[in-house]
């Protein structure tokens, strides 16, 4: 018996250790920036641009978790490159409503708290992701809209900025387009998708284990009535919990209508599906059913990573611990999903 003794202390001691030598788990950030994208009437150079402000987003968005911080900055600051980039219908690139004008919206969810913040309508918000994390962080509320998510941002700090640093050449031509065929009555030459391409969105997964989703978009061109699409509604274009994170990309109004990203997570969730096949039943089944089209990135808190979308493109990528970017723009390339050694979608 008393030989045993120290086996037992032996084993009570290894009992102990795991709390100090668990791995930490991988982290991740998964990115899109728009689905619609179609190769006719998108030039080399828009394509290369994309492909390196993708990069540019997943690097600075990898940058915040190789430190150690919450999912929630790396998704911030991957969202607020694309934001800052022209060729994406989010920020400096929002596209224009039927009066003229850029309507910005954005949301921001913390899967660890189930926290949210959302903005929608407004008009002076360089980065309407970062309005949205100070209404989630900030105030009591989870949405703001128009004049007074504006104020919020004036007295949170947020940058603001006069209307015309939204306006670029190439939105405004897609405006004056709709514009003469809505005085003619006639059919939009461009797709749906297409007239709302480019909205953005991130996803993360920090060394804690933690996730978080965020979306932000200029909305939809020749857009009337203050319309508000699936972004900046939590459910709908985001969403994210202990066990999965969603940023949408589509037609917004069948987004709203099944709760597209909540859909995605409650699959996973009580179906035991995995990021891949809950978002390709939402996103290429469900919605398709309806009439409506679009995209969207999953991500599960064990790394595993969905791309379903069911145009001809959609920008997007994904960037694991080893710093690796991973960027592809249409369907037709192939796209390796971390650990899975499968193609997306």
């Amino acid at each position: 018996m008393n030989a045993l003794r120290p086996l037992c202390a032996a084993l009570l001691l290894l009992a102990a250790v795991p709390a100090f030598a668990a791995e930490s788990p991988a982290t991740m950030l998964v990115i899109h920036g728009g689905a619609g994208l179609e190769r006719n009437g998108t030039s080399e150079a828009d394509e290369a641009g994309m492909r390196a402000a993708i990069t540019e987003a997943l690097r600075k968005g990898h940058e915040q978790l190789a430190a150690g911080k919450p999912a929630l900055d790396a998704v911030t600051a991957a969202i607020t490159v694309l934001e800052d980039n022209p060729l994406f219908n989010a920020g400096k690139g929002a596209v224009f409503t039927h009066d003229g004008r850029n309507e910005l919206d954005a949301s921001l969810m913390d899967g660890a708290t189930r926290m949210a913040g959302a903005v929608a309508g407004v008009h002076h918000v360089r980065n309407p992701i970062l309005l949205a994390r100070e209404v989630m962080q900030h105030s009591p509320h989870v949405m703001m809209a128009g004049d007074g998510a504006e104020k919020f941002a004036k007295e949170r700090g947020v940058e603001l900025v006069d209307p015309s640093y939204f306006r670029t050449e190439r939105r405004w031509q897609q405006l004056q387009r709709a514009l003469k065929e809505d005085a003619a009555g006639q059919a939009h030459a461009e797709p749906e998708v297409a007239r709302h391409f480019g909205t953005v969105g991130a996803l993360a997964l920090d060394a804690k284990g933690s996730l978080a989703a965020g979306t932000s978009t200029g909305g939809m061109t020749d857009k009337r009535y203050g319309r508000i699409g699936d972004s900046p509604i939590i459910g709908a274009g985001t969403y994210a919990n202990a066990q999965c994170a969603v940023s949408g990309t589509g037609w917004g109004e069948f987004y709203i209508r099944v709760s597209a990203a909540h859909e995605i997570c409650a699959r996973m969730a009580y179906l035991k599906e995995t990021p891949a096949q809950a978002g390709a039943a939402v996103i290429n089944q469900e919605i398709p059913a309806m009439g409506g089209d679009g995209g969207a990135i999953v991500l599960a808190a064990n790394g595993q990573v969905g791309m379903p979308f069911n145009t001809e493109g959609m920008a997007r990528g994904w960037i694991g611990a080893d710093g690796v970017p991973h960027v592809a723009l249409y369907s037709d390339e192939s796209l390796a999903l971390p650990g899975e050694g499968a193609v997306a979608p």
